[in-house]
Order: structure tokens, then sequence, then C-alpha cells
């Protein structure tokens, strides 16, 4: 039932050059920047205790920097596969279904109404949100009879996120605290600290660590529900923890680094025409070429206009939204 995709080539082969890939981009994401530093600073901040200026702005500034946009890559590619496992949508993404924008809306009133509001607890309000955008996505998309369209479920998003973007900035404007809340929701990763990594991070790995283990699941189910449900899986409590992997790993990202599109809609897709339709491979490949992607995404950010920084967010736009256009043409067909 479970196949590769066409080619001969092992997993595992492909698994390393994904990994190889991510080692080189995680290098050169480290060495660019407004202030280019040589590989052997770099190896020296990671692998001994010399200190200089050059490796303190690695080991402070960098590579926390860094090590955010692994994880943001990693969270956003694996929810967007589960997403699109789960729904057969091609056009699945946590952007486009509504879960960024509930983040964000729900990171302005926490921002707006407890303003000591600790790390910890805005990325619970950013939970919140992303749960709250999913289920009136879903629930708008279900009012007319026929099943969840692709077409349908994206323009029911559009919708919605238009709705809870409009929440965030009318709350912002209103309390005055616009400033503070584009910080957030910008899209970026400057001044990402150790602190904030050391409260996200956890709850990617638990995600993705859940997503792996309901991986075999999970390709029954993206390929026919009424087959999952004759194979004896229970389909019902699995689609609610899937749903959960997908609340955490995209609220956790809205809560580091704010709203960031297309990326759980781009890298799936790509996996998929290099693995095949089998999320054991989907899942864990998804998780290398979605950070090598946002460091790449990252270092174009810092390097095409320095000293000044282009907002990461552009850059993915620029990337995916022809990358959109094109999965729309076709309707998916290559998704199937």
């Amino acid at each position: 039932m479970f196949k590769e995709n066409a080619t001969t080539i092992p997993f595992i082969y492909k698994l390393i050059a994904g990994l190889f890939l991510f080692v080189c981009m995680f290098f050169v994401a480290m060495g660019f920047g407004a202030a280019d530093i040589a590989f052997r600073d770099v190896w020296l901040a990671l692998t001994s205790t010399t200190t200089s200026d050059k490796i303190l702005i690695i080991r402070e500034i960098r590579l926390p920097r860094e090590v955010a946009a692994i994880f943001v890559g990693v969270a956003l590619a694996v929810s967007g596969a589960i997403m699109q496992g789960m729904t057969r949508n091609p056009l699945a993404d946590p952007g486009l279904f509504g879960l960024t924008a509930g983040a964000n809306a729900a990171l302005a009133i926490a921002i707006a109404f407890v303003p000591t509001l600790n790390y910890f607890g805005v990325m619970i309000a950013c939970f919140i949100g992303a749960a709250t955008g999913a289920i009136m996505v879903f629930g708008i998309a279900s009012i007319r009879k026929g099943g969840f369209s692709p077409f349908r479920i994206v323009l029911a998003g559009a919708a919605v996120s238009a709705f809870l973007y409009a929440i965030a900035d009318g709350v912002a404007i209103y309390f005055k605290i616009s400033k503070d809340v584009s910080m957030w929701t910008a899209g970026g990763l400057i001044g990402t600290s150790w602190i904030q990594l050391q409260v996200i991070v956890p709850f990617i790995i638990t995600g993705v660590f859940v997503a792996l283990f309901l991986s075999r699941q999970l390709t029954i189910l993206s390929l026919n529900e009424e087959v999952a449900v004759g194979l004896g899986q229970k389909t019902t409590q699995i689609k609610v923890i899937l749903f959960i992997v997908i609340i955490l790993l995209a609220g956790a990202s809205v809560a580091l680094v704010g709203n960031m599109a297309f990326i759980g809609l781009m890298i799936p897709h790509i996996v998929r025409a290099i693995v095949g339709t089998d999320y054991r491979f989907i899942i864990p490949m998804s998780a290398v070429i979605g950070a090598t992607f946002m460091l790449l995404a990252d270092t174009l950010g810092r390097t095409i206009n320095a000293p000044f920084e282009t907002p990461v967010v552009a850059i993915v736009a620029i990337m995916g939204l022809p990358f959109f256009l094109v999965i729309v043409r076709k309707g998916g067909r290559e998704f199937k």
C-alpha cells in the first residue's frame, strides 16, 4: 500500500542528502549577513569556549535567530503536511486556513488586556487563537452541502483571515499598541532570544514526534477515510490528535515569528515529488526541507539589502505566491 516515489533511490539516501543540504545551509546562514563571519569563527563558536566580538555575535544574536528559523520551518512544513493529509486538500496551509490569523488576533487581544503577560502566556493565547481560526474556517466551509471542496475552504480561509486580521488591527489601534503588535506579527526573526526558544521549542518537538508516531495512520487517512475505518482505525480520535498537533505547531510559530504563510503549502508538495505519498517519509523530509527553506529565506532577508533587513515574510511570499497559483491552476492533480 505504501510506496515511495517512482525512483529506486531508498528513502534513507534522500534523507541523508536533505540533511547534508540543511547543514550546508545552516553554515551559510550563520556566516552571511550584515556582518559577514568566517566559517572558522562559526565553527569555533559552536565547538569551543573561545570568546571574541564575532563569536559573541554568533552565539547571542545569530545562533538563536537561526535556531528559531529552523524550528519555525519545521513546524510550518509539518503542520502543512498534516493538514493536506487530513483534509486531502492540496491547498491546505496554516496561513491560508485561518490558523495564523487567529493566533495573531489572540496575540493582539492578549497584549491589550494583559500587557504584563509572559512569553508562555502569549504562546497559550496563540494556541487558542489558532484553534478558533481553524474552527471558524471549517465551520463556514461546512455550512453548504457537498463536503469540503478545496476552493470553498480557501475562500472561507481568506474571509476568516481578513476578519481576524481586522480584529487584530482594530484592537491594536484602539488600545494604542500597534507598535507592540507589529513587532510580533511582522513575520521576522529579529531579536529572537534563547529564553523564547526554551519556551517554544519543546512544543514544536512534541508536535513533530506525535506526527511521526501517527504518520502511518495519516497515510491511510489521506488515501481514503472509508478504508481507514475498514482497517480498524479510530479516525475521529486520530483527527482530534492531529488537529491538536497542528494547533501546537502553528500557534508556536506565530508566537515566535508572527504571520508566515505559504511554507506549509509549498514544502509538502516539494517533498511528495521527492519521496512519494507515504507520510512516514513525508513528515521527516518536510521537517528537513522546511528548516532548510527558512534558513534560506532568512539569509536572503539579511543579505539582499544589507545592512538593512528585508522582512522574511516578504521573501517567503514572493516564492510562495507563484507556487500557490500553479497548484490552483493544476487543481491539485500532482497531489493525488
